[in-house]
């Protein structure tokens, strides 16, 4: 890899005559700067940028970068990183220092984009359609028929679009000369088109009064034509578009739950499809409903398990047959990915000239196929200059794919050596020629410093042809190598503008006055359901199991003596439901409110920033209580700061969640973990062999002891508290007043009624709400509440029956 001379003079930056600069930055010798030239003077696009950059104190530009950065953490932004220990969240690594690139230049970029896109669409074709390249030499059989990224089940299928490829990102890169290279192309399931919008607005918190002076082009109007794309692609007006999803452990799903949100489409896992008679259907909480658009986010090879990959846990049986009868439009197609295989870059010149007759308009990276004799005898002769690796791998060579080494190491090895490796493994191999990536500012520890930088660039196929994004998102390297790129190697994002030398027209994705469609209610995935219900259940059951700890540690604080009756009796039923009174912050709290963090994570498309902030405030708060608090007062404590930020999660779902039927099953699961919660706690300490004092706790553990002495002139009694917390129709915490909601929630789900008559959960629900409403506190004895406790139970399995399964 290109490395820094240890000697050479760098030249400065120069802000103008006469002024000493803020901040001084010096380009590399030998190597492309994008903001400084080879004099060292700032480029014209530069220099409005820097003069303002130099203008600022370096505490406030501390203080801006901050607020970039405390945007992407109030979004919850991540990506998900894997390494030697396991997987986990990252924060999103961004460059604060924007790249700018002229739109003279960025036009010309664009245009030798879409050529190329243009000759990628013809390539595919050919691969699954008559296959002339291979026929005609142009292209190596083994090239194509080794390939794991050629599916064969896909040969001859026409796609229903009448295209191939429909979304495309391309690694470009500057070299010395300043002219482009393309060193990838990315048409399997591109990834970073969301995260350029996060970019975009993080950067802009930095820097908005300088991003407000300045001719930037937005992009908004790229996603808008591409949304406007797809559904011009849907089927028919009952027909879905959705994002298809591999699911939360992917390194990107907070790109696909955002770009779902964004546009305003579903996230789809593959396990919510089913294909029907060759339709695509999804399930949904009101049945089977038609998919026509699918905007994949996971590999070709794991879609189909039938077809495909028969070790796919993520995909749909039958996807293939569905497209064989044009039934679904998938963007991209099945098998685009091997376009993005790291050999096809030595070829594309002469296909260019085959397909179109014209030149490349952006030259790819030098690349060599070892499986040509005269290929491997050069890139043997020039090994020092070359990178080798896996010839089918997507990956450029500054991906740190764990597989490609510098011929330049290979010092060691004897020719002969190297040049048996390359024979016997030749078509296995690919020699790509070592570049020199330009460099871009970036800030590091308090100082402007050069970085290696590429460019990613996404184009979207529209009814007017491709649309090249007016941006993009740079990938800075974390020094002077360039394997460090990778957002997995410790490299960063930034931001990319380009600007014009006219005002920029502001787009929006809202749609024009009276053009809006509004989705019906059964539009709701079951899996989204299903993780919305347990959500609800999971917050509850952490809220009931905060309100008995709080109580217990209370007493104990007061005591001091755990085997006092009320304390011993309170933590055989809390050991019933796994609950250790030894442990002041339990083990299975945590559990429950991690849960409730999967669910939530399995939801992220339909969960605000603002909920999402709150409900890992309060796993990571709870945490840290575990880990540093002991019991009696300071777990007392610690339990009420959790329940403040619990009603805190629950007041802003409570306040801005749309009542759709989403937040109806949300709801649903609240409702039935609250109402046993209270029946199993009144079947315990509200019999006549209950301890001292369990009455009063009762009261405490479900907050109605103002009430309790507003409503009733004696005494804590059983009837009275019975009376309070099974039967009141009005006090939030009763049985009754759970029975109550739930009868409500259910009359409005859909499929309530078939046919006229009630459906089996809905009469279900009813049975158990007459029965209790016609109860009596001297009625509510122990075989009550047992009954009522499987009866609820049975509730919620007919309700994972009916609308889950």
């Amino acid at each position: 890899m290109a490395k820094r001379p240890a000697t050479g003079r760098r030249e400065e930056a120069q802000v103008g005559p006469g002024r000493e600069p803020t901040f001084r930055y010096s380009a590399l010798p030998g190597v492309a700067d994008e903001m400084v030239d080879n004099t060292g003077a700032v480029r014209p696009v530069w220099q409005n940028f820097f003069s303002a950059l130099n203008a600022l104190p370096e505490k406030e530009l501390t203080e801006r970068f901050a607020r970039a950065d405390r945007y992407l953490r109030d979004a919850g932004v991540f990506y998900r990183a894997y390494g030697p220990r396991g997987t986990g969240e990252r924060a999103w690594p961004l460059s604060h220092i924007p790249v700018l690139i002229d739109e003279r230049e960025w036009q010309t970029l664009s245009a030798g984009l879409v050529q190329r896109a243009d000759l990628l669409e013809e390539v595919v074709a050919d691969i699954y359609g008559e296959g002339r390249l291979v026929q005609e030499g142009f292209l190596p059989p083994a090239l194509i028929a080794a390939n794991p990224e050629f599916l064969r089940p896909l040969v001859g299928v026409k796609p229903a679009s009448g295209h191939y490829l429909h979304f495309c990102a391309f690694e470009v890169g500057r070299g010395p000369d300043g002219n482009w290279w393309v060193l990838a192309d990315r048409t399997q399931a591109p990834s970073g088109a969301g995260f350029a919008l996060e970019n975009r607005v993080a950067t802009t918190r930095a820097f908005s009064d300088i991003y407000a002076e300045t001719p930037v082009q937005r992009l908004a109007s790229f996603f808008g034509a591409f949304r406007d794309t797809l559904q011009g692609m849907k089927g028919g007006s009952e027909d879905r578009i959705a994002v298809l999803t591999p699911g939360p452990a992917n390194e990107t799903y907070y790109e696909h739950a955002y770009i779902a949100r964004y546009l305003g489409v579903m996230l789809l896992e593959g396990e919510d499809l089913a294909v029907v008679n060759d339709r695509v259907m999804v399930r949904t909480v009101a049945g089977l409903k038609p998919i026509s658009v699918l905007w994949r986010r996971l590999d070709s090879a794991y879609a189909d398990p039938v077809e495909l990959n028969q070790n796919s846990h993520i995909g749909t049986p039958g996807l293939v047959e569905a497209l064989r009868a044009e039934a679904v439009t998938i963007v991209n197609a099945l098998g685009s990915g091997i376009l993005e295989t790291r050999a096809l870059l030595a070829f594309m010149p002469t296909i260019c000239h085959r397909l179109r007759g014209e030149e490349l308009k952006l030259p790819s990276i030098a690349t060599w196929w070892c499986g040509q004799k005269a290929e491997r005898e050069h890139v043997a002769s020039n090994l020092e200059k070359m990178v080798i690796g896996p010839a089918y791998s997507r990956l450029p060579f500054f991906d740190d794919d764990g597989q490609s080494v510098l011929g330049s190491t290979l010092h060691s090895i004897t020719p002969e050596s190297v040049a048996d490796w390359l024979n016997t493994d030749g078509q296995k191999l690919v020699g790509q020629e070592v570049v020199t990536l330009s460099t871009t500012p970036a800030w590091v520890n308090g100082q402007l410093m050069p970085r290696p930088m590429s460019l990613r660039v996404f184009a979207a196929r529209t009814d007017s042809g491709w649309q090249i994004m007016p941006g993009g998102f740079a990938r800075i390297g974390s020094g002077d190598d360039v394997s460090a790129i990778a957002m997995q190697s410790g490299g960063a994002a930034a931001d990319v503008w380009v600007v014009s030398d006219k005002p920029v027209e502001i787009h929006t994705l809202l749609p024009a006055e009276g053009t809006f469609t509004r989705n019906m209610p059964g539009s709701l995935p079951s899996r989204a359901a299903d993780n919305l219900f347990w959500l609800g259940r999971y917050i509850e059951r952490a809220e009931g199991a905060l309100r008995i700890l709080r109580a217990w540690h209370a007493r104990f604080a007061e005591a001091a003596d755990p085997s006092q009756p009320l304390l011993a009796d309170v933590s055989r039923y809390l050991a019933a439901v796994d609950i250790d009174t030894a442990e002041a912050v339990p083990d299975s709290l945590l559990r429950n409110i991690d849960s409730a963090v999967f669910s939530a994570s399995n939801i992220r498309d339909r969960f605000s920033p603002d909920g999402w902030l709150a409900l890992t405030d309060l796993a990571k708060t709870a945490r840290r209580f575990h880990d540093g608090v002991g019991p009696g007062d300071d777990a007392s404590h610690a339990m009420t700061i959790l329940l403040r930020k619990l009603a805190g999660f629950a007041g802003l779902v409570h306040e801005n969640m749309y009542r759709f039927t989403g937040w109806r099953f949300l709801s649903l699961g609240r409702y039935i973990e609250r109402g046993l919660h209270m029946t199993r706690l009144l079947g315990h300490m509200s019999g006549p062999e209950a301890p001292d004092g369990a009455l009063d706790m009762l009261l405490e553990i479900g907050d109605s002891v103002m009430t309790h002495r507003r409503r009733y002139n004696v005494n804590t009694a059983r009837l009275t508290v019975t009376d309070l917390l099974a039967l009141d129709p009005l006090n939030p915490r009763s049985i009754l007043f759970q029975m109550n909601e739930i009868h409500r929630e259910v009359e409005q789900l859909p499929n309530a009624f078939v046919n006229g008559q009630m459906s089996p959960f809905y009469r279900e629900a009813m049975r158990l709400h007459s029965g209790l409403a016609v109860m009596t506190p001297e009625t509510m004895t122990g075989e009550v509440y047992q009954r009522l406790e499987r009866e609820l139970e049975r509730l919620s399995d007919l309700l994972a029956q009916t609308y889950l399964g």
